[in-house]
């Protein structure tokens, strides 16, 4: 069996140039090519994972089918792709040192003294390396979190520079860098790359491939003298520039043919050019809609939109499927009461509730619920979204004034909302969710059945608290029905409104599961409704 080939990502002169999104765009050109591809970031945080991040320092924690709390940039990944990601996908820098302290603690390393190096760059190769060894892979591309120089970053940059002079046929490094545009001087500077591919250098990482972010043309005279300075050949400096969306990355990367300079690189044979025709129709479809829609997004994380990356994305792809444009109405649950939810609602199409934990905005979301739910609007309630909507029917339906969720209100009379019994003894905050992906049985009839088409599927889930079914009689004989259940714990995963146009609340993250290739049926489904709902 042919050994499998490693890219490995950086990024220098600054952060959020687009490490995850270069890499996902040359996955794709590279699937396209007919190679198997994945895709596996490496974070130098000492978090074990995100999932006990604040939403404002990290973004969005994005979850695989096998329960991994993970970076936002596997969802880039996935979407990209249409291809799952896993635990193996995600390693930082806390996982690699509680690995080798537990080794240590256990005596694996037979009395030695524990260093860096080896111990904590051999465990990070044997990670960097564990897809590859699966034997499922073609080739592994390796995203190294923050940017050169930084010191938590070093770890990294050291395991790097041993693999490739372990492998040297099968690594290439690719270096995304920042050539600046100075106005004052109206050109583009070169200087910042050449320092970051200076400091990459000095540890002893020889980058093959540059791909420049740049808000103008590079012209051939820059791309020769990077190539001069940076001692990388002038086919091999690659010019990304500023573009409309992120989907139109990997057609960018085409014509500046990436994908030929790596395989050239790797090793690997290449004929012709990468078929991406599917993307590309996606792409105009995204960008020639036939209608418009506006929908609301009600959260408390609104000021930082990654917080719903995967959220936002997925109205992305169902815009696209539907040749309708999304106007996403971002508003903080925080600022809604009575009023101004009726202020801020009014002109929407459709409203979705979006997912949190905590009783910040909590009050707020039941507003927004409220609205859509007496108004006829299409509501989409997802995790928290989906337990506000019970919380507001109970409130105003059943008139228990004071139902609410354990997790807002622990004296609540009414415990609509209550902590699964498996989450009840469990004191560690990390990593002891409901997580990854689990069964669901659709009822027959449901809005859920027909948008699935399915009698059964699996979404993936990320949560503590759950619909008390000693109430699921109550709100069933009142109008709102659960037509989702999980078959092994009879948890309430989808409730509906049968009387409604469109109200759907689902336990699970749908928004996880949406592609490019395949937008997920609840937006499209969604998206349809605001559509006739505007008309």
């Amino acid at each position: 069996m042919a050994s499998s080939k490693y890219v490995f990502v950086t990024g220098g002169v600054t952060s959020s140039l687009g490490k995850g999104i270069i890499s996902a765009s040359l996955a794709t050109l590279l699937q396209s090519r007919g190679f198997r591809v994945t895709i596996q970031k490496f974070d130098p945080y000492l978090n074990v994972d995100p999932g006990t991040l604040n939403p404002y320092e990290h973004g969005e924690c994005f979850v695989t089918d096998d329960g991994a709390e993970t970076d936002l940039d596997l969802g880039h990944y996935e979407r990209f792709m249409d291809h799952p990601t896993s635990q193996a996908n995600n390693v930082t820098t806390g996982r690699v040192y509680q690995s080798v302290i537990e080794k240590e603690r256990r005596g694996d390393f037979l009395g030695k003294t524990v260093q860096v190096i080896p111990h904590i760059t051999n465990e990070i190769k044997e990670r960097m390396q564990i897809l590859g060894n699966s034997g499922d892979y073609d080739v592994i591309i390796t995203e190294l979190g923050g940017t050169v120089g930084d010191i938590e970053s070093l770890p990294y940059v050291e395991s790097v520079r041993q693999l490739c002079w372990e492998r040297p046929d099968d690594c290439a490094v690719v270096h995304l860098t920042l050539i600046p545009y100075l106005s004052a001087a109206g050109e583009l500077k070169t200087k910042p790359t050449q320092h970051s591919v200076k400091a990459l250098q000095e540890s002893g990482v020889f980058p093959d491939v540059l791909v420049c972010r740049t808000e103008y043309e590079i012209n051939e005279g820059i791309r020769r003298k990077l190539a001069l300075f940076c001692n990388v050949q002038t086919d091999s400096v690659i010019q990304s520039i500023d573009a409309a969306t992120i989907y139109d990355v990997p057609k960018l990367m085409k014509e500046e043919q990436l994908d030929k300079v790596v395989l050239k690189k790797l090793g690997l044979s290449h004929t012709g050019e990468a078929d991406i025709t599917n993307w590309e129709e996606f792409v105009y479809h995204l960008n020639n809609p036939k209608n418009t829609v506006d929908i609301a997004l009600v959260g408390k994380y609104v000021e930082l939109k990654d917080s719903y990356k995967s959220i936002s994305e997925s109205f992305i792809h169902a815009s696209s499927f539907s040749r309708c444009k999304v106007n996403l109405h971002w508003i903080c649950s925080e600022k809604l009461d009575a009023a101004s939810a009726i202020e801020s609602l009014k002109n929407m199409d459709g409203v979705l509730v979006a997912p949190g934990f905590g009783p910040r905005g909590i009050e707020g979301k039941l507003y927004a619920v409220q609205y859509a739910r007496e108004n006829k609007i299409p509501f989409f309630g997802i995790c928290l979204g989906m337990q506000a909507s019970v919380i507001e029917y109970a409130r105003n339906v059943l008139h228990y004034d004071s139902a609410h969720s354990t997790e807002m209100d622990p004296e609540s009379s009414y415990p609509v909302i209550d902590i699964m019994e498996a989450q009840k003894k469990i004191t560690n905050m990390g990593g002891t969710m409901r997580l990854g992906s689990c069964a669901c049985d659709l009822k027959k009839g449901s809005i859920a059945h027909a948008v699935y088409g399915a009698d059964r599927i699996d979404e993936r889930h990320r949560h503590r608290y759950e619909f008390n079914n000693s109430y699921l009689n109550d709100f069933e004989k009142s109008g709102m029905k659960a037509t989702g259940i999980n078959p092994e714990t009879g948890l309430v995963e989808i409730v509906e409104i049968p009387n409604h146009p469109w109200f759907v609340g689902v336990q699970f993250h749908p928004e996880y599961k949406s592609t490019v290739a395949h937008p997920h049926p609840l937006f499209v489904s969604f998206v349809k409704a605001a559509l006739k709902n505007k008309s």
